[in-house]
């Protein structure tokens, strides 16, 4: 659908309205690469040379590291299952009809390793036998995070300092400082529902950094609009904020409080769970005033922290100022 008609203005903390417009999303691939790898029982300890098992148990063409079922060609070269395929059966090195030859010493081998998870030079502690490794790492609490930017697949990651930076120099998304905002969202034709979604906005506060989302979407038959804020950072720490948002006018509205969901959920995935607030078209019309052709929502909400009080063993809001 078409998204040039689509005007979000923003107050937020006492500021000026602006213009938030849709913007196109710029590709960028971070080279977010780790460490070597040290394979001891101390992350201090030096690891075998390059030319190692470590350097053995790497595909040739993939550069992964390789699992069972692991194969070779007649002269001994080696690479993994997935990539068996991808050569038609030819050996990369030599051309050499691979044929179905596993290299059962390599995989041996292998059993024996046990590497630190390669997330360590982020700060992960774990050494894990080598099986154990990638299980691991794709639930680590210090691997990247994914770009949260909404407005199409950006395969960007990396750690929050960088992706903060790479939203605000390369989808140009509006960045604020405080915990309270107020959102008037536009839109000029409001039945076009179809997944349309406006311009993220990134609140700066505690110390840690928000993403409130927007958007119009088909629930079921019925066209809805939605917004909902992500925490950049991980489920547990997210778990310490709360928020609130409200829409309403002519003597009526609408109120949702929760716990911001972690960007480790995909905003597909806090979308479908709906998980905050969700405004059924004709009451966003309502809200609109006038003749009701026109979008014109007024989103106000505020982030805080919980603290626990110590002398009562309660949970009591902490305010920013």
């Amino acid at each position: 659908m078409d998204l040039d008609n689509i005007e979000c203005v923003s107050v937020t903390d006492g500021l000026d309205e602006d213009d938030i417009h849709t913007s196109s999303t710029r590709h960028h691939q971070h080279p977010f690469q780790p460490k070597p790898h040290h394979n001891s029982n101390t992350l201090n300890a030096a690891i075998p040379p390059a030319t190692s098992v470590h350097e053995l148990l790497e595909c040739p063409v993939c550069t992964n590291s390789m699992y069972p079922p692991i194969h070779q060609c007649h002269n001994g070269h080696t690479l993994c299952s997935t990539c068996k395929t991808r050569v038609h059966n030819r050996c990369p090195t030599c051309r050499q009809e691979l044929g179905d030859i596993r290299c059962l010493a390599l995989e041996k081998v292998a059993e024996s390793l046990e590497l630190p998870c390669k997330y360590y030079s982020l700060g992960c502690p774990e050494i894990f036998p080598y099986y154990s490794k990638l299980k691991h790492e794709s639930q680590c609490n210090f691997r990247p995070y994914s770009c949260p930017y909404a407005g199409s697949e950006c395969a960007v990651v990396g750690d929050i300092p960088f992706l903060v930076a790479h939203l605000r120099d390369d989808h140009k998304v509006d960045m604020h400082t405080g915990c309270t905002f107020n959102h008037r969202y536009v839109k000029a034709n409001p039945r076009e529902v179809e997944n349309a979604t406006w311009m993220l906005t990134v609140f700066h506060c505690f110390g840690q950094y928000f993403c409130l989302h927007f958007e119009a979407f088909q629930l079921g038959m019925a066209p809805v609009y939605m917004a909902f804020l992500r925490f950049m950072g991980d489920e547990n720490e997210a778990r310490s904020y709360s928020y609130s948002l409200e829409v309403g006018a002519n003597g009526r509205k609408l109120t949702w409080e929760g716990t911001p969901r972690s960007i480790r959920d995909s905003h597909r995935k806090v979308r479908d769970s709906h998980d905050g607030l969700i405004i059924q078209r004709n009451m966003a019309l309502f809200f609109s005033g006038g003749d009701r052709k026109e979008l014109k929502l007024r989103v106000t909400g505020r982030i805080w922290k919980e603290q626990q009080n110590s002398e009562a063993g309660v949970c009591i809001p902490n305010l920013c100022s």
